[in-house]
């Protein structure tokens, strides 16, 4: 990293949280909206972009397309090969990142205010002319491959794909986001640039930027950097209703360590029960060393280093999900305590006591989250995937804090599903048998 940007980008973190209050919207000449959130002071911005649709639009038997392309986008563009614009990014000292998830393409970029126009044209490059060069390719081809032989040999990621096997069936949500061996291997250029055309469109773009830039330099930047993408990308998949059985599925594997992923079907993100069942999920196992799952599992018993549940409300589907590894001879008891929690807060709900404590947490991690520029950016950009307002980052503490002890104890019976609770269990557990489901 240059030494002005890696000062500027020090420097940000000094940004004050109540500027993430601030937030502007955007409407550009071209159709676009953005937000924005200015801070002046030191002389940078950091710019998010997401387009919609993710992984999840790879064509069956072409998994691992949109994972691929993406991963060449700064691999050469315009008139630029990979050396050529790496040179030229970082000349320019800035910062170019590219991320594809099941639900989302990521484009994260940061620029220093005087190279402001220089590093979008050269975003903008990779944006819209990737070169997409044979020798790239197979370059990339070669990487993704490395990484999806080695995920076949992770057990976490070994359960993570069993557990998205049993729950999604056929649905894009099953497949890995890397694909295939076969499938990646098979992959051609023009493959490629349908995986482009479907995933980067203007139908499915949220903008948003912090720092040193003004509406009206933003909007003309966005216009300037996107207004060339294709007007609609592929369409997105249907949803999916999850329905598990209570139950294990052992998928062996030689280790002495076995890790476990268990869940079932969660809640949408715009349900009017979504704030209970964060803060409720942060008494059982979001709220570190203070949650249940941690204090029954790890120190009463000593059967882990970690356990955590979490809330997954995805674009098609909602799940509950969480994770623990254990040795092999103590697995079984560690998914046995973690059942008998998850059957605890469904039947009984939680303590006027864990609620007061958890909303202490909540609220006041909050805002360290706005640390910086590229922090805010992001949140922002994940509010608009959320279909939430501005006025948001003002009103979330409200939100945690207006959840009631009997708010909590309603999810809870109707969230927590110990009859659907299902557990992939990869390695050599013993004591634990697979049953059906």
């Amino acid at each position: 990293m240059k030494p002005l940007l890696a000062l500027a980008f020090g420097l940000c973190a000094a940004t004050p949280v109540l500027a993430a209050t601030d937030i502007e919207t955007v409407e550009t000449p071209g159709g676009f909206t953005a937000w924005l959130v200015q801070e002046p002071s030191i002389p940078f911005t950091s710019l998010e972009i997401r387009f919609r649709g993710g992984t999840s639009l790879d064509p069956e038997g072409k998994e691992g397309a949109t994972n691929l392309m993406v991963g060449l986008l700064e691999e050469g563009a315009g008139d630029y090969d990979a050396r050529g614009f790496a040179e030229a990014r970082d000349a320019l000292a800035a910062e170019f990142s590219y991320d594809s998830s099941p639900d989302t393409v990521s484009v994260s970029a940061r620029f220093l205010t005087e190279n402001r126009d220089a590093a979008v044209d050269l975003l903008r490059e990779s944006l819209i002319e990737p070169s997409f060069s044979e020798t790239a390719i197979e370059r990339v081809r070669q990487q993704v491959l490395t990484s999806v032989r080695s995920d076949a040999k992770d057990p976490d990621a070994i359960a993570d794909a069993r557990f998205d096997e049993l729950v999604f069936g056929d649905h894009p949500y099953a497949n890995h986001t890397h694909g295939t061996v076969d499938s990646v291997t098979a992959l051609t250029r023009d493959d490629l640039v349908a995986a482009h055309d479907a995933a980067l469109a203007r139908d499915r773009v949220y903008i948003a930027a912090a720092g040193d830039i003004s509406p009206e330099e933003l909007s003309s930047l966005i216009d300037e950097l996107l207004g060339d993408l294709p007007e609609t990308g592929a369409p997105l998949p249907e949803d999916v209703e999850v329905s598990t059985e209570a139950g294990t599925t052992v998928v062996p594997f030689d280790t002495p360590q076995s890790v476990a992923v268990f869940g079932h079907a969660g809640i949408k993100r715009d349900d009017p029960d979504f704030f209970p069942a964060y803060v409720m999920n942060t008494i059982l196992g979001g709220g570190g060393f203070e949650a249940r799952l941690m204090k029954e599992v790890r120190e009463k018993r000593g059967l882990t280093y970690g356990v955590y549940s979490y809330l997954a409300p995805m674009d098609h589907a909602e799940l509950y999900l969480g994770r623990v590894a254990s040795a092999n001879d103590r697995i079984a008891e560690a998914v046995s305590v973690i059942r008998d929690e998850w059957a605890k807060m469904a039947e009984d709900g939680v303590t006027q006591e864990e609620l007061d404590q958890a909303k202490t947490y909540l609220t006041g991690a909050y805002p360290l989250r706005f640390d910086g520029n590229g922090p805010i950016a992001r949140i922002l950009v994940g509010m608009q995937l959320d279909g939430l307002t501005p006025d948001y980052v003002n009103t979330r503490n409200d939100k945690v804090e207006a959840v009631t002890l009997d708010d909590i104890n309603r999810v809870a019976a109707r969230l927590m599903k110990p009859d659907a609770l299902r557990f992939v269990v990869v390695g050599q557990p013993e004591g634990l048998d697979e049953t059906p489901g």
